[in-house]
């Protein structure tokens, strides 16, 4: 006659051991993501910022002047066509409008988010660095002059 083999129940340790190294293994991965979605943030604040200051740039080859594009940057970037959702194009990664403005000389734009400058400032601490985390970019250059 066959025995019927009874199945053994985990028990409460093995239960709570479990418990322990999915909850262990969660965190770790959480803490690795919420870098890398501040990093994707820093990349669309930087691309958006090039592609505002692009566009903008592009009205003022058209003959406008640099003052009456960064009075009025929405409606020029509306006006432009390129862009199928303006405000959305306005907002840094963290959800922050973009500050615009005229360089001293009247002859270019400056593009910047407050929250990207913050997290290379904090980036910059973290990795210890002693050099300059923004690289001088063409906007700079052109106030030197």
């Amino acid at each position: 006659m066959k025995r019927k083999q009874r199945k053994r129940p985990l028990t409460l340790l093995e239960i709570m051991i479990v418990i322990f190294l999915i909850g262990l293994i969660g965190s770790v991965v959480g803490y690795n993501v919420k870098g890398s979605l501040d990093e994707g943030r820093a990349f669309r604040s930087e691309q958006g910022a090039a592609q505002i200051r692009d566009l903008l740039l592009l009205e003022v080859a058209k003959g406008y002047s640099v003052d009456d594009v960064v009075g009025n940057y929405e409606a020029f970037l509306t006006s432009a066509g390129v862009v199928r959702d303006v405000k959305k194009l306005l907002k840094d990664g963290w959800g922050q409008s973009y500050v615009i403005e005229a360089n001293s000389y009247k002859t270019d734009i400056k593009v910047r988010s407050d929250k990207l400058k913050a997290f290379q400032a904090k980036k910059k601490v973290k990795l210890g660095a002693t050099a300059s985390v923004e690289p001088e970019s063409q906007v700079d250059a052109a106030d030197e002059e």
